[in-house]
């Protein structure tokens, strides 16, 4: 049975929900390949697998190696509460993404992963970036991006080229256990994992 995704406003097949690949997974080390045709129903396929798998797992966004399949294929979403201007970011498919720092501003935060459980890290990202993908429906999405929004696309491109965000963490920044940064931060959101 296909299922309505009133967000994406079209029926998506059904879900497979997949294992989420864990750092030192060879698949996560990988340069991801690019794919030939966006439109291809074996797409559609993995883009719903993977909306499935990033909500069982409780995550904001997913890249396809952290299902194990090494395409260049990401998804994301941003709640409201996390997005600067209040309005969030709705589910967005990107194929083939490419990004563009459009300054030189930097900020830290920390950030969790799913394929890096029980963890979250300082995480040094450009504040500001445009990218530009594909979608399963043949379109083209280009959008500039600040703040928390820009930081969810850099994390999961990030993964299309076998890097993991401890390996964006300067010397200097900090990478706690859940129960130590939930400790130091009591009052806080925790950090979306992507």
């Amino acid at each position: 049975m296909w299922l309505y995704d009133p967000m994406l406003h079209r029926h998506i097949p059904p879900m497979a929900v997949r294992d989420i690949a864990q750092i030192g997974d060879p698949v996560l080390e990988r340069v991801a390949l690019p794919v030939a045709d966006p439109t291809a129903p074996e797409i559609r396929a993995l883009v719903a697998d993977m909306a499935g798998s990033m909500e069982a797992a409780g995550g904001i966004g997913i890249a396809a190696p952290q299902i194990g399949v090494s395409l260049r294929v990401v998804l994301f979403f941003l709640p409201a509460d996390r997005d600067e201007a209040g309005q969030g970011v709705a589910l967005t498919v990107l194929v083939n993404p490419m990004i563009e720092a459009l300054d030189d501003d930097m900020s830290v935060e920390f950030e969790g992963c799913l394929s890096v459980p029980d963890a979250r890290g300082e995480v040094p990202r450009a504040q500001r970036i445009r990218y530009r993908g594909a979608t399963p429906d043949g379109e083209i999405i280009e959008r500039i991006a600040e703040g928390w929004h820009a930081r969810v696309v850099q994390h999961e491109c990030d993964h299309l080229d076998g890097i993991l965000y401890p390996e964006r963490m300067d010397e200097d920044d900090e990478m706690l256990d859940m129960a130590e940064w939930r400790a130091r931060n009591a009052t806080a959101p925790e950090p979306e994992q992507a």
